[in-house]
Formats: structure tokens, C-alpha cells, sequence
């Protein structure tokens, strides 16, 4: 009985605190790392890559894919092999794809032009295979055209198995890849891109809008190809001009078409603004730095969350949902930014693999390789002076003081006696080195620099 009537007493103590306490509610869940992602920002004119992450890591390109397959259906109307106005049969093989398609049934025919502007507008995975078989005789001919012809424009980690992007693991690509293949498509063919722009088209009564939602923005986009499968996450391959510059923007797997859209667009602004900076005379040698100081690259935000730019609202547009997002843009740079050392990339002798100068056709002159012993040695100077040199910037101040712990203890010898420095700019948190010479400075970036590790030197306010 006193048993009971102790457990009964200690019951009701615990129920009292835990009723007293305020509730902490529930804590943060984890996101897990987004491993489909990938993303280039390219230079039309020139195929200066002025952002890469995880560039050449292979994806899935789904429907992406059909940018390709009207590649060769482009290659084949301007060698007259085909005709526009060539009237397709549908085969039971073309008929049976699952959506997105245009469902014409076996049988049923279409004229070139109309299966190229239902590939290229609906996403149609049935006129897809329509145009392989048209031109190829057979997908699987078709596909190893495909193939053959990746190889021939420099796509070396790019194969394809199918004329629609179906999911199927032999189907791979990169992000790099894929910018290389939106070049290649404006410069052979430029009478056809028009097909890529179509904000809508219409067929049998019904109209039917592009999936590609940023072409109605208003901010220049004009093409190229949206895509969808559960293994490739959501991708988009993105053009457009202002002021007379062209830009193209890869990003693969996106957690949503929504968030995805508004990514590209951040990217595309931030690309455009170097462009605008460098036409006024700023010298910025490594574009990917203005990236990384506006939170994309060491921070990885994109990559290792929700893409959290908007509500998940948009549905797969490969199956003919909403595509449709609100604009969003960058704050401004760090106004202060001086000069930024060349990463290794910059610098390094240029080689076959370097596909996107070789696609430009322009003459590439190599350059030698720094070497790392004179930094070092003015490295080793206490630094003393009022420099700084910033290795990144963060919209989490952890995340920020995370990283500055890890330079300096990577780069103990560069940064000896400096001052670790968390400098917030609105909602940004920048680490940097501060407390150094310009010589200390300018030596410690070049030495970050030969290690992968991007960084900008800060002159004194």
C-alpha cells in the first residue's frame, strides 16, 4: 500500500514539471544532402564557364534529353535528308510512351514540324520516338546516333539509350555536358532554335503551353528544355540575353520545377551581373568567387537543402502541370571586393578534355602553372597590416565560423597571426582572415587558390 502510494506521489510530481516546464517544441529536422544536383552557368559567346558545381558529376538527363533529339532532327532538315512538312506515322512503339506524350494513337500521322514543336513545347515522349524512327530509322539506331554525335561535339560523359529521356540508369550526362550541347544547338543551327522559345502551340484545337516556365518572365529567356523523372530529380537547361550577352544556366535536380525556376533565375542574374561589372572595367578574373561571395559554391545551400526559395506548389510539367514562379533576385555584391586570385582551373595547361574552348573554336593559349614556393614563403611573415582576405560568404553564422575553422587549420602557415573575423553584411555572415599586409594577403590567396579553395583579397575601408 506505501508502494503504491509513493509511485503514485512521484507520478504526479513528474506530471507537475513537465506541465510547469514551457515546451520546447519540435526541434530542426534534417535535410538530407541533395546528391542529384548539379549546376554550370557558360558564357554563350565565348564558353567561359562562370559557375560550375558538381559539373561533371553524371546525372540523369531526362527530357533534357530532347534537346539532342532535335538536334539530329535540325542536322537531318538542313542536310535535306528530311523536310518539315514530311508527314509522320505513328508506330505502336511511339504510341505506347507513358506521358507526357500527345497521345496520338498507331496509325494516326503528324507532320514533322508539328512532332518537333510537340517535343520541344509539350515535352511529348511519343513524338520524340516519332522523330528518332523518322530520322533513324529506329530508336535504337536513333539513340546511338545520339551517342556518336555527344562524342563528336565534346560531350565525353554523355550517353543515351533512348530518344525521350524515359528513365533508364544507362542514360547519363552532366550538367557540363548538357551546356555544351545547348552551345553546340545556337551555333550549327540557329534557324531551329526558334522551336525551343515557343511559349505555346497549338494542335487539333487544343493548346498547349511550354514547360519551360521562365520564358513568360519577361527577362529574356528563350529557351531551352525543361525535365522530370524521380531519379533525376528537376532539371532545366536555360538561355537567355540582355544587353546584348547570352547566357546559359544547367541545373540538375531540383526538388521542385518552382524552386528550380528560381534558382536558375538567381544564377542567371548573378551571371548577368558579372557581365555588367566587367563591361564597366572591374577586373574579376574568376567569376565562380562572385558567385561563392553571393552564397553559392562553399556554402552549398543549393545542394545540401530543400532548394528553400519557394513553396512546392508546381507539379511535374512533364506530365502538363503549372510551371509557373515568381522572379527573385540576388542582393547586391560586397562592394568592397578588391581583386580575386585565380583559381587552379584558370590557370592550368589546357587539354583536350577542355570541351568548352574547343567547342568555341577559338584559340586557347595554355599557361604555366604557379608554383607555390614563393607564397609560402611570403606567407610566413606574421601578417600585419590592414588587408583581409575573405574565403566565404554565408547566410548561417555557424556555417560561417565552421568554414573560417577550417582554413586556418588547413592553412596554418598563410594565416599565422591573423585574426578570424565574422563581418555581417545584412544577412550575409563573411569570413575572413583580417590583420594581414597586401603581400601577406595576396601571397595566402594564391596559396588557397593552388588548393582549390577560393578566396578574395579585401583592401582596407
Amino acid at each position: 500500500m506505501f508502494a503504491f502510494a509513493r509511485r503514485g506521489i512521484l507520478a504526479l510530481i513528474a506530471l507537475a514539471m513537465l506541465t510547469a516546464a514551457p515546451s520546447p517544441g519540435p526541434g530542426p529536422v534534417a535535410q538530407a544532402p541533395n546528391v542529384k544536383y548539379a549546376a554550370i552557368v557558360v558564357d554563350a559567346e565565348s564558353g567561359e564557364v562562370l559557375f560550375a558545381r558538381h559539373a561533371d558529376s553524371r546525372r540523369y538527363p531526362a527530357s533534357i534529353t530532347k534537346v539532342m533529339t532535335l538536334y539530329l532532327a535540325f542536322e537531318a532538315l538542313a542536310e535535306g535528308r528530311v523536310k518539315a512538312d514530311d508527314v509522320l506515322t505513328v508506330s505502336p512503339r511511339a504510341a505506347s510512351q507513358p506521358p507526357s506524350k500527345l497521345g496520338l494513337g498507331a496509325g494516326q500521322t503528324i507532320t514533322l514540324d508539328n512532332a518537333m514543336k510537340a517535343t520541344a513545347v509539350r515535352s511529348a515522349n511519343d513524338m520524340a520516338v516519332a522523330i528518332a524512327e523518322h530520322v533513324g530509322g529506329s530508336e535504337a539506331r536513333f539513340a546511338a546516333m545520339m551517342t556518336l554525335k555527344a562524342r563528336e561535339l565534346g560531350m565525353t560523359d554523355t550517353r543515351y539509350v533512348n530518344a525521350n529521356g524515359l528513365p533508364d540508369s544507362r542514360q547519363i550526362t552532366t550538367a557540363r555536358d548538357l551546356a555544351v550541347l545547348t552551345r553546340a544547338i545556337m551555333r550549327d543551327y540557329p534557324q531551329y532554335y526558334r522551336y525551343f522559345g515557343l511559349h505555346d502551340w497549338s494542335f487539333n484545337g487544343r493548346e498547349y503551353r511550354n514547360t519551360n516556365g521562365l520564358l513568360g518572365s519577361g527577362h529574356g529567356y528563350d529557351g531551352l528544355k525543361t525535365g522530370y523523372t524521380n531519379a533525376s530529380g528537376y532539371n532545366l537547361a536555360a538561355s537567355a540575353v540582355r544587353d546584348g550577352r547570352r547566357l546559359i544556366t544547367i541545373v540538375l535536380g531540383g526538388r521542385s520545377s518552382a524552386t528550380r525556376n528560381v534558382h536558375v533565375a538567381e544564377l542567371m542574374d548573378v551571371g548577368f551581373d558579372v557581365e555588367r561589372m566587367r563591361a564597366r572595367g572591374e577586373l574579376i578574373p574568376v567569376a565562380q568567387t562572385v558567385f561563392e561571395a553571393r552564397g553559392f559554391g562553399v556554402d552549398t545551400r543549393m545542394d545540401s537543402g530543400p532548394f528553400q526559395y519557394a513553396a512546392n506548389t508546381a507539379s511535374d510539367e512533364d506530365q502538363g502541370g503549372s510551371n509557373a514562379v515568381s522572379y527573385a533576385s540576388l542582393p547586391a555584391a560586397p562592394p568592397e571586393i578588391e581583386r580575386v586570385t585565380p583559381a587552379p582551373s584558370q590557370v592550368r595547361t589546357v587539354s583536350a578534355g577542355d570541351v568548352t574552348s574547343a567547342l568555341n573554336g577559338a584559340p586557347v593559349t595554355a599557361q604555366p602553372r604557379r608554383t607555390t614556393s614563393a607564397p609560402a614563403r611570403e606567407a610566413a611573415r606574421p601578417p600585419a597590416g590592414r588587408w583581409a582576405v575573405q574565403v566565404g560568404a554565408f547566410r548561417d553564422e555557424q556555417v560561417a565560423r565552421d568554414w573560417l575553422t577550417e582554413v586556418a587549420r588547413r592553412f596554418r602557415t598563410q594565416f599565422n597571426g591573423a585574426t578570424r573575423d565574422i563581418q555581417r553584411a545584412g544577412e550575409w555572415r563573411r569570413s575572413r582572415f583580417t590583420g594581414m599586409t597586401q603581400d601577406a594577403a595576396e601571397a595566402a590567396c594564391r596559396a588557397l587558390a593552388e588548393r582549390r579553395v577560393t578566396c578574395m583579397v579585401v583592401r582596407p575601408d
